[in-house]
């Protein structure tokens, strides 16, 4: 019996991978390690469940195939890998016999068209979202120039200095909210875009949040220092990282690990436009993770899993990134949520 034609698969489109009667890895592709972002040579001779996340199906699929020994299609497979979380495939697993059994596993990528589904998705939010917050900074506005207004006369009746501090107080947070409100309620062409980097938003963003948890909170770089500058608004970016990183630490009550991660992402297709080169940001946390009944709306305004939560963070931020061409994706389970910010570069 003749040797595995492994030649014949080198050049499919189809991203191929080889197992052994032990589910290790014998071979992979090139269009398997372009799917998947991995190195051929590193994953032979280990097991599956050893490099890939996320298997739960795979297993099903492979279970299938070879009880009945004959092809098993799987037609929504999720499948991930530790740097670039989960990938939505249809998947065959065919058992086959040369010298020995083998099981050949072919994927086909799912998740252009869900992607680009949950983007039309995501501008319709955003739109909706925007449209909320500035009719809300509208009716917080108003009632707060009389508040202003009714603590200054209050002021004016105090006889003791002591007493006038509080008035002080209730002028300047209410000063304070208006200049936010006022900022919910500016046009976008108020944005100062200018080259910048990357790594100055994400350090400034991890100073703040450390200074504020500054127990038991570890936050680690993994950073490209090789990125070219990315063109947009410093401070609204600054914002919007500042909420998903924010909010991470507050999910695991300022206790475990945040790891802020930066690749440079090739030919991505962002918001229905083709992009040469896009700047991935990735915020991932080894907290409890976002509850299931949540995932589908976490970016709603108003909604979060804290019972102190005002439900606006997580929505501001992708009204930001959107105004910079971007977007945000996450995958969650327990002990690992994984934000992904994709930024296109110039």
């Amino acid at each position: 019996m003749p040797e595995f034609p492994y030649l014949t698969l080198e050049h499919l489109a189809t991203a191929v991978i080889l197992l052994d009667e032990e589910s290790r890895i014998v071979y992979i592709n090139p269009a398997a390690e372009h799917l998947f972002d991995v190195s051929g040579k590193n994953l032979l001779g280990h097991a599956m469940w050893q490099v890939f996340t996320h298997t739960g199906q795979l297993a099903n699929a492979i279970l299938q195939a070879v009880h009945n020994n004959a092809c098993y299609i799987e037609h929504d497979l999720a499948l991930g890998t530790p740097a670039h979380g989960k990938l939505q495939l249809r998947c065959a697993a065919t058992p086959l016999q040369f010298l020995k059994r083998y099981l050949l596993l072919e994927f086909h990528p799912m998740d252009r068209p869900l992607k680009l589904a949950r983007e039309e998705q995501m501008l319709d939010q955003t739109q909706a979202n925007r449209l909320l917050l500035r009719n809300l900074a509208h009716e917080i506005k108003n009632p707060l120039g009389g508040i202003r207004g009714a603590a200054q006369l209050l002021e004016q009746e105090l006889e003791k200095p002591a007493l006038r501090e509080y008035t002080q107080v209730i002028v300047q947070e209410a000063d304070r909210l208006r200049s936010l409100m006022e900022k919910l309620l500016s046009p976008q062409n108020a944005s100062h875009y200018s080259a910048l980097n990357i790594h100055e938003v994400l350090e400034r963003v991890r100073s703040v949040v450390l200074a504020e948890m500054p127990e038991g909170l570890k936050i680690q770089r993994d950073y490209d220092i090789s990125l070219p500058a990315l063109i947009g608004d410093k401070e609204q970016l600054i914002q919007a990282m500042l909420n998903i990183v924010r909010n991470a630490a507050q999910a695991m009550q300022g206790s475990g690990r945040i790891i802020l991660r930066t690749r440079v992402a090739r030919q991505v297709t962002i918001i229905k436009r083709r992009h040469r080169l896009a700047v991935m940001v990735q915020i991932i946390d080894d907290g409890p993770g976002i509850p299931p009944e949540l995932q589908d709306k976490i970016f709603y305004p108003l909604v979060s899993g804290r019972p102190d939560g005002h439900g606006l963070g997580l929505t501001l931020a992708q009204d930001l990134v959107s105004q910079h061409h971007g977007t945000i994706e996450f995958d969650s389970e327990p002990g690992c949520t994984r934000f992904t910010v994709m930024l296109p570069l110039p």
